[in-house]
């Protein structure tokens, strides 16, 4: 269990960060386009990108945390 909250953990961050990047770049940044599909397709988050991004990556973070906290 605690294996796979870290992979999850770790995954969901590096999605945020890139999602971040991408919004500050304008869209220049398209290396995971998986992003885009967090957020874009969302209606109450039109216009909100990069906050979702950036709470994207902390709950990735909080995941990562939680899984040092979990016994092996």
């Amino acid at each position: 269990m605690k294996r796979v909250l870290e992979v999850t953990g770790f995954l969901v961050m590096v999605f945020g960060v890139c999602g971040v990047i991408r919004e500050l770049t304008d869209g220049w940044f398209k290396l995971m386009g998986v992003t885009r599909f967090l957020t874009d397709g969302v209606w109450f988050l039109q216009g909100h990108e990069l906050f979702a991004n950036i709470v994207i990556a902390v709950l990735g973070l909080i995941v990562l945390v939680v899984s040092d906290r979990v016994r092996a």
